[in-house]
């Protein structure tokens, strides 16, 4: 909410409040021009990218409401409006809510069929990376195009990988798998040489359907990739189920109803913030059998942020300018992200995030402790400062303040130095605060990032197994 006291204007305009309102989760790319007065009128104007928008203008006599449209407030797809009275020297309070145009989420705009593992391929693979699975099923692998929202609501584009077992007569369950970081555009599940894309294959030759969205900005997705943006996550991870099912019934392979999430690191992050939009706008729809959640960074405004602001040396640095990133773009921190950066990090470090590099060529060029590349002022006032921005940001895309309703475990190794398991600790809390047990799994104890990624995956595998009908 913005305060704007005109009384020089004209003599006769005391305050106006304005506000906007949008979708939660949504940051607003929408801007309000001062108020003017013209003829003694107050007018508002306000401008947003995009075409489709709808808006009203809503006033009332204190910030607590109730707030009820003001005269002629029903303004459509105009971007301006001017009231009928005349200014009185009284305070008024309006607020302009705007509402996206319509997405059509999970519509398939394209699916094409990229390749075909054999069960006996994969039988050699599991073989050389030692994987205790055994291979069923031929496995074909889909590149889905779908529409979904950007962050904010505007219609845009994801993509996402879809592995399919094959057999006559099977009933599969459908497994969405969100993947870890990625900084690489093509490094998504959609690419051609992703590790990522592999580890649908994997789960798919043992008896599941499985969806793996890209994420937006990755992929077949335009513009920057919003990292560890809650909102966004769960839609694209939404969208990608739904566009999987429809694929699935054009090719007619039958699903039993079942639907697990699992994912790691960003993935688990991602998979508290799908079952979260699930639970919550889809539950009739797309109800959920079990959820797995792996080493994730659940807590970001305190875990995540408390850790980046000590001196610790960590071995993954390319996650803290990819998230400053995100709050630059979606949350205007700054007017780009070398304006928070100290040189030589604010030349050298953003044209890195484009997604033509890689996680490599960005640690390579970072130092030790990851918030030695924020100018000195900047994380003197995130030090100092409870309500500074980033925090806000930051506790925008926390994940841990719902209460779950379908059966969740958490698995984090005790020896990850790169997503704390303080994390997983904070989320298990608080759900148990709310009157929910949530297990938390620790796979392999002493395991760093990177070593607890297999042990997990294949603890929560056969969790699921056990659940499969």
């Amino acid at each position: 909410m913005m305060k704007w006291n005109g009384a020089s204007v004209m003599g006769v305009w005391t305050a106006a409040w304005l506000s906007v309102s949008l979708e939660a989760g949504l940051p607003s790319r929408l801007r309000l021009s001062a108020p003017a007065i013209e003829s003694g009128r107050i007018r508002l104007s306000w401008t947003v990218p995009g075409d489709g928008w709808s808006f009203e203008v809503q006033e009332a006599s204190s910030p607590a409401g109730p707030w009820e449209l003001a005269g002629g407030g029903g303004v459509g797809l105009a971007r301006t409006w001017q009231d009928a009275r005349l200014a009185d020297g009284n305070v008024r309070m309006f607020r302009v809510v705007s509402t996206p145009p319509v997405v059509n989420r999970g519509r398939v705009l394209n699916a094409v069929k990229t390749t075909t593992y054999t069960a006996g391929q994969l039988t050699f693979l599991f073989l050389i990376q030692g994987l205790p699975l055994t291979a069923q099923y031929d496995v074909e692998v889909y590149t889905v195009v779908y529409e979904t929202p950007d962050p904010w609501g505007l219609p845009t584009q994801g993509s996402a990988s879809l592995a399919i077992p094959v057999s006559a007569g099977k009933r599969w369950p459908l497994l969405s798998y969100q993947h870890g970081t990625v900084l690489k555009r093509t490094d998504a599940p959609t690419g051609a040489a992703s590790v990522e894309g592999l580890a649908g294959v994997v789960m798919a030759t043992t008896g599941y359907a499985v969806v793996s969205a890209d994420y937006l900005g990755l992929g077949a997705s335009p513009g920057h990739h919003p990292y560890l943006h809650a909102a966004s996550e769960a839609s694209a991870t939404v969208d990608a189920v739904r566009a999987a099912k429809a694929v699935c019934g054009t090719r007619k392979t039958d699903l039993n109803g079942q639907l697990f999430l699992a994912g790691y690191s960003q993935g688990g992050h991602a998979t508290l913030a799908a079952l979260r939009e699930l639970e919550t706008q889809h539950a009739a729809e797309l109800p959920v059998t079990a959820c797995a959640a792996m080493a994730g960074p659940y807590d970001l405004s305190g875990v995540v942020l408390d850790d980046a602001l000590t001196e610790r040396s960590v071995p993954t640095r390319y996650y803290f300018p990819y998230l400053l990133q995100m709050l630059v773009d979606l949350y205007g921190l700054a007017p780009g992200l070398s304006d928070l950066l100290a040189p030589p990090y604010n030349t050298q470090l953003p044209p890195l995030l484009d997604g033509s590099a890689d996680g490599a060529a960005v640690d390579s060029l970072m130092p030790l402790v990851p918030n030695h590349i924020l100018r000195p002022e900047v994380l003197a006032a995130v030090r100092l400062n409870p309500g500074h921005p980033l925090r806000v940001a930051l506790r925008d895309n926390d994940v841990t303040g719902f209460i779950p309703k379908s059966p969740l475990r958490l698995y984090h190794c005790s020896g990850d130095q790169d997503v704390l398991p303080a994390n997983s600790v904070v989320a298990r809390d608080r759900f148990a605060a709310s009157g929910v047990a949530v297990p938390l799994v620790d796979p392999r104890a002493g395991a760093s990032h990177g070593e607890c990624a297999q042990p997990a995956l294949i603890a929560a595998k056969v969790w699921f197994d056990s659940l499969r009908q």
